[in-house]
């Protein structure tokens, strides 16, 4: 988990580092295309079986909002301070909340519900609407739709692993969203150079290093000691927007993700909690 997380760190550096010529679209396209070259050996071994799926239109409705989602991610991090960007990220918990409710149809609690409601207030805190200076940027609104959209892909996978192996999702995922990719990256298209390339490549190879790593820590690691974890790429990526990109984290920043962080930790914990009670009433 901790790699994942410094994993992550890495990309968005990348990402950040790269903006100024890149646009996020074109980034999303080589980032998809190296993750699916890393997955490429894999694939080959059995790949009737890493594509065999009974619901493939969950599948592409997955994939066409992650691509959707990872770009407005690319541009708000290439925009935003590291710090912030990151923090508005895991609003995707709280997003997960009323999807579990509308799409899962699950059952919601009042901790639940309150935890995703003083969530959004930290949201309010760090983005201060009103303010001047502040407020609701294209960075800070797409932040906050790619949150949307990744919570909408998660919601899918909660679906889709009830009969889909994780490789298999992360397959598809990775092959559906390089051909979604290639229409939005033609309208900004660029030859990078040699340099580049290496950096582009880099970043696609550290985005599906990150995804293995972060899964394989779920796996083997309790998921309550996992998942407290993440969060330590909000100080990562405070200090390498410090000292890579003179990048000082506001009060309001600090204080907004410092809230976001304990509404959805809880969230998560709480999950966590009473599924644990669920497995043992069963």
């Amino acid at each position: 988990m901790l790699a994942s997380a410094l994993g992550f760190t890495a990309m968005t550096t990348l990402i950040k580092f790269l903006g100024d010529d890149y646009p996020a679209a074109l980034q999303t396209f080589y980032r998809q295309a190296a993750g699916l070259i890393v997955l490429a050996p894999m694939i080959l071994r059995d790949w009737k079986g890493a594509f065999r799926t009974t619901r493939p239109g969950i599948l592409f409705f997955r994939s066409s909002v992650g691509t959707l989602a990872m770009i407005l991610s690319f541009y708000a991090f290439q925009v935003l301070p590291l710090a912030e960007a990151n923090a508005l990220s895991f609003t995707r918990t709280l997003w997960l909340v009323p999807l579990a409710f509308f799409v899962l149809h699950e059952k919601l609690g009042p901790l639940r519900i309150a935890a995703a409601l003083v969530g959004f207030v930290g949201v309010l805190v760090m983005l201060q609407p009103g303010a001047p200076g502040h407020g609701f940027g294209w960075g800070q609104m797409a932040a906050l739709a790619s949150a949307l959209g990744f919570a909408l892909t998660i919601t899918g996978m909660k679906v889709m692993t009830r009969d889909h192996s994780p490789f298999t999702l992360l397959v598809w995922s990775a092959a559906l969203g390089l051909a979604f990719s290639i229409p939005p990256a033609l309208f900004v298209w660029r030859w990078p150079e040699p340099f580049d390339l290496l950096l582009l490549a880099l970043m696609g190879v550290l985005g599906t290093i990150t995804q293995g790593c972060y899964i394989k820590g779920m796996q083997i690691g309790d998921a309550a000691a996992m998942a407290p974890i993440d969060y330590t790429r909000l100080v990562f990526s405070a200090a390498i927007g410090f000292l890579v990109f003179h990048e000082i984290p506001t009060w309001a920043t600090i204080a907004g993700a410092a809230i976001v962080v304990g509404s959805t930790l809880f969230i998560t914990l709480r999950e966590l909690q009473l599924a644990r009670k669920g497995r043992a009433v069963s």
